[in-house]
C-alpha cells in the first residue's frame, strides 16, 4: 500500500507540474491574456513547478530502483525453488530406483505429455510407455498420473493449504501411513 501511494503521489505531483507548463505555453500560442502577474511570483510558481518535476523524477527513480529490487529478489526466491523441487523429484526417483527410462517417462509425465508424445521423443511405441508409467505408479504407490504430481506438490505445499483447526487437532496417532518413498 505505501508504495502504490508513493507512485500515485508522484503521478500526480508531476501531472499539476506538466499541467502548468503546458497550459502556460498553450495559452500564450491560443492568445489568452490573463491578469498580469507580477515577474517574481511568476519565477515562483516556475521555480516550484520545476522543483516538483525533478522530485517527481528523483521519486520515480527510487521506485524503479525498489521495483527493480523487489522483482530480482522474486528471481531468487523462484531459483530457489525450482532447484528445490528439482532436488525433491531427484530424491523421489532415486527412492524409487527408477530405470533410466522410467526416469525419462517420468519427467516428461510430469511435465505434462501424453503418451503418445512421450513415446514419439523417446523413439519407441506407446505401450512401452504405458508399461513404464504403470511401473512408475507402481513404484511410487499411486494409481495414476495426478497422483504422481500430487506427491510432489503436497511436499512443496507442506501444511499450508490445511486449515489451523486441523493442524492443531490432529494427533500424531492419526497421521496417515507414509507413502512409499516419502521421507519421514
Amino acid at each position: 500500500m505505501k508504495r502504490r501511494t508513493l507512485v500515485i503521489g508522484i503521478l500526480f505531483v508531476q501531472a499539476i507540474c506538466a499541467i502548468f507548463f503546458v497550459s502556460d505555453i498553450a495559452m500564450t500560442v491560443i492568445g489568452v491574456r490573463l491578469k498580469p502577474i507580477s515577474w517574481q511570483t511568476r519565477e515562483f510558481l516556475e521555480i516550484g513547478a520545476s522543483l516538483g518535476l525533478v522530485l517527481g523524477l528523483v521519486l520515480g527513480a527510487m521506485a524503479l530502483r525498489q521495483s527493480f529490487r523487489r522483482a530480482d529478489a522474486l528471481e531468487d526466491r523462484l531459483r530457489i525453488a525450482s532447484g528445490a523441487f528439482h532436488d525433491l523429484i531427484e530424491d523421489r526417483f532415486a527412492s524409487w530406483q527408477l530405470t533410466t527410462a522410467e526416469y525419462d517417462v517420468a519427467m516428461f509425465l510430469l511435465k505434462g505429455l501424453s503418451i503418445q508424445e512421450i513415446a514419439a521423443m523417446r523413439k519407441t511405441s506407446e505401450g512401452t510407455v504405458k508399461a513404464q508409467s504403470n511401473a512408475i505408479y507402481r513404484k511410487a504407490g499411486v494409481s495414476g498420473r495426478p497422483q504422481l504430481l500430487s506427491l510432489f506438490i503436497d511436499d512443496l505445499m507442506g501444511d499450508e493449504l490445511r486449515p489451523d483447526s486441523e493442524k492443531a487437532t490432529e494427533k500424531p496417532a492419526e497421521k496417515p501411513a507414509e507413502r512409499p518413498g516419502r521421507a519421514a
